[in-house]
């Protein structure tokens, strides 16, 4: 796992600053603090910053080939670089190294551009072709290692692992999109391929581009995309059972080659149980495992995580954060260079930081739940899809608009009297429902967070076409909803949210994290398995729960599902209190123009009273103020 970072000039050879180059460079040393390197040539300029996990002695970067004709800088995993180098080697080429690195440089020769269709892991890389004077960018399938670009006015392609290496290259205009605050705003994160930045983009997953120097720049091509195919022949529901854990346990023993500590997050959820109890049959050594442990017991998962760990005889490590713990505001800031309001990020960050104490890489089970429907959400869409199709459009827009309109917000209320959020979404389409239901300021929300005048400048934007922009490609019928919102999360929360937090929370602390569940072979065979293979009536991950039955206790596998979260609600009305009424009355957000700030500070006032639940709004106000003060640097 490293850092990546260069420029090239789109349009003559001009000389790359060597310092420069070697300062943004070296702004991401926590990705890869084990070595540096740089390469430099007429029009172009490679840096790399190294964590050693394969090949450490002879895996350095920028590599080339053996006439120096191609360079590459690669950040990620290759986890089938062991067959690729005999089948490489058979077609001619010679490696000096048994880098997974290397391989890149020998595809690239003998397939060009579709040499990402050999590769089986996680990556971001860029290669440069001096013969073919092409310059080439690529990211993995599902988005698990991030790549950042942009195009100067002066004329070079920037670009780098993480957002603040390009900001910090000469002359980058730090200007805001619009359109990405719109969309701040709904996720809590700024989703591929925007940034916060007008002048800058986040490469998508399963994207590549190709550049041939002195030609116009195109745009980013897919090659990959997630099928939802269904199988040509039906598996029973036992023989599914049976293939998954042989697809699954086949996943995780291609993540755990390694040459230095390797471990696992245990939650004492489904998904990271799944792959401790995969682990554990794979070595004879114990797994060492990591959890975090909570001070309020509402959202302490500690004790299912020590049943996994007697279990499998983990080493097992277990750090206590407390219920205070809302410190790392301001370093959040840093580490994600854009808002970003996933108030986990501050477990996950703990948990990394507890894990590198032992291990170099570590295992977890992300991405389990898009794959096999585990979102409370989409048992909830499913039923709202239902409704919908049961009523003509012409009588249910009017009539839940009406019934969304008049019916009281009740966030101090039992969930069965909180109806106004479905009416609301009944009123809409599939994807218009969706997103409300996603959205951490729905639509009416934003209306009176944001000022006129940006109001005016959106022109009429609304963020909910990023979905309808996944919705109009995707291959799901629209008579699967449930399949069509998974399709429409792996495209939006998983990368934007979940692996862009996991990426920036590890990378802090030089810790390189592998997803078995992100296995593009294992995402294929899954996405094409019937719905209710997936979502049974109320119960999530139905056949990856029975098929795990064996291998885990019950009640971790039954039980209500608690997510990761931490008292946020609790802390706005507390020890946050203050800060959060400087934040949002400080005249740096008043300077933006963004929002109404009477309003902003109603919401601060009427949280605190109890009278509306607003923490997550809030916090993502609060990390949006702080953002702009890290901007500032």
């Amino acid at each position: 796992m490293c850092g990546i970072t260069g420029v090239f000039d789109l349009r003559e050879t001009r000389s790359i600053d060597r310092d420069v180059l070697a300062r943004i460079n070296d702004m991401q040393w926590h990705r890869g603090p084990d070595e540096a390197g740089l390469h430099l040539e007429p029009g172009l300029g490679l840096g790399h910053r190294r964590l050693s996990i394969i090949d450490i002695a002879a895996g350095q970067q920028p590599l080339t080939n053996e006439d120096s004709s191609i360079w590459v800088v690669f950040n990620g995993e290759i986890y089938n670089f062991v067959d690729l180098i005999p089948e490489l080697s058979a077609l001619g080429h010679v490696f000096r190294t048994r880098s997974d690195t290397e391989t890149i440089v020998h595809a690239w020769e003998q397939w060009g551009e579709d040499c990402v269709h050999h590769f089986r892991g996680m990556f971001a890389f860029a290669l440069w072709d001096r013969n073919k004077q092409v310059f080439f960018m690529a990211r993995d399938r599902l988005g698990v290692k991030p790549l950042f670009y942009a195009m100067t006015d002066d004329g070079f392609l920037v670009f780098g692992s993480e957002l603040k290496t390009i900001t910090a290259w000469p002359g980058f205009r730090r200007q805001i999109d619009d359109q990405a605050v719109e969309e701040y705003f709904s996720y809590g994160y700024v989703p591929e391929p925007r940034t916060i930045y007008t002048t800058a983009l986040k490469m998508s997953p399963g994207h590549r581009l190709t550049i041939r120097r002195g030609q116009p720049v195109g745009e980013p091509s897919q090659y990959w995309d997630v099928p939802f195919k269904p199988h040509s022949h039906l598996l029973s529901l036992q023989e599914a059972e049976t293939e998954l854990i042989q697809r699954l346990r086949e996943a995780v023993r291609i993540r755990m080659v390694a040459e230095v500590p390797l471990g696992a997050f245990l939650s004492g959820g489904v998904d990271s149980s799944a792959v401790v109890a995969m682990m554990a049959g794979l070595t004879d050594q114990p797994v060492k495992t990591c959890s975090i442990a909570f001070s309020d017991p509402k959202y302490n998962e500690a004790d299912y995580a020590r049943q996994v760990a007697e279990r499998y005889r983990t080493d097992h490590h277990v750090n206590t954060v407390d219920a205070d713990d809302f410190g790392l505001v301001d370093e959040l800031a840093h580490l994600y260079d854009e808002p970003y309001a996933d108030s986990s990020a501050m477990p996950t960050y703990r948990v990394c930081q507890l894990a590198r104490k032992d291990v170099t890489v570590a295992l977890s089970g992300d991405g389990g739940d898009e794959n096999f429907a585990g979102y409370r959400r989409y048992r909830w869409h499913s039923y709202e899809a239902k409704m919908r199709s049961m009523l003509p459009t012409g009588v249910r827009r009017p009539l839940f608009r009406l019934l969304g309109g008049i019916y009281p917000k009740a966030d101090w209320a039992p969930k069965i009297f909180r109806a106004k959020t479905t009416f609301q979404a009944m009123a809409r389409d599939c994807v218009e429902g969706y997103f409300h239901g996603v959205s951490l300021m729905d639509n009416a929300l934003r209306d009176k967070a944001f000022s006129p005048e940006f109001k005016r400048r959106l022109n009429g934007y609304n963020a909910v076409e990023v979905l309808r922009r996944h919705h109009a490609q995707s291959p799901v019928s629209d008579r699967d909803p449930v399949s069509q919102v998974q399709y429409l999360d792996m495209k939006t929360y998983l990368v934007g949210d979940i692996l862009t937090k996991v990426d920036r929370a590890s990378m802090a602390h030089a810790l390189e994290v592998r997803v078995p569940f992100l296995d593009h072979q294992l995402v294929e065979w899954v996405s094409g398995l019937p719905l209710d293979y997936k979502l049974r009536g109320a119960e999530g991950k139905f056949m990856l729960k029975r098929a795990l039955e064996p291998h885990l206790p019950l009640d971790i596998m039954y039980r209500k599902k608690m997510g990761f979260s931490i008292p946020v609600a609790e802390w706005f009305r507390g020890p946050l209190l203050e800060k959060l009424r400087t934040a949002l009355t400080s005249q740096r957000m008043a300077d933006t123009g963004l929002f109404n700030m009477e309003f902003l500070s109603r919401m601060a006032d009427e949280h605190a009273r109890g009278v509306r639940d607003y923490s997550a709004s809030l916090w993502s106000l609060l990390m949006f103020e702080a953002f702009l003060r890290n901007n500032e640097n």
